[in-house]
């Protein structure tokens, strides 16, 4: 069970570490924007802004080439 695991953990690693992301550009609401590249056709550019989000995420702007998903998105405004 544990080497199970931990090939999973494994490969959740890899997908996230086939992923890239750059300085935050910012919406006119002031909410900082974060792009992230990952592999298209797989879903670790979303994992990776839902758990930068602790859940929702907002798709500013999402395009494809090469083979290459590039995400631009943004979290939520959290309530204070």
């Amino acid at each position: 069970m544990r080497t199970a695991l931990g090939a999973t953990g494994l490969a959740v690693l890899a997908a996230l570490a086939g992923c890239s992301s750059s300085p935050p550009l910012f919406l006119p609401d002031g909410r900082p924007t974060t792009l992230v590249q990952c592999p298209e056709g797989s879903d670790s550019c979303a994992q990776q802004a839902r758990a930068n989000c602790s859940g929702q995420f907002e798709v500013v702007r999402q395009s494809s080439d090469n083979g290459t998903l590039s995400l631009i998105y943004a979290c939520p405004v959290r309530a204070q």
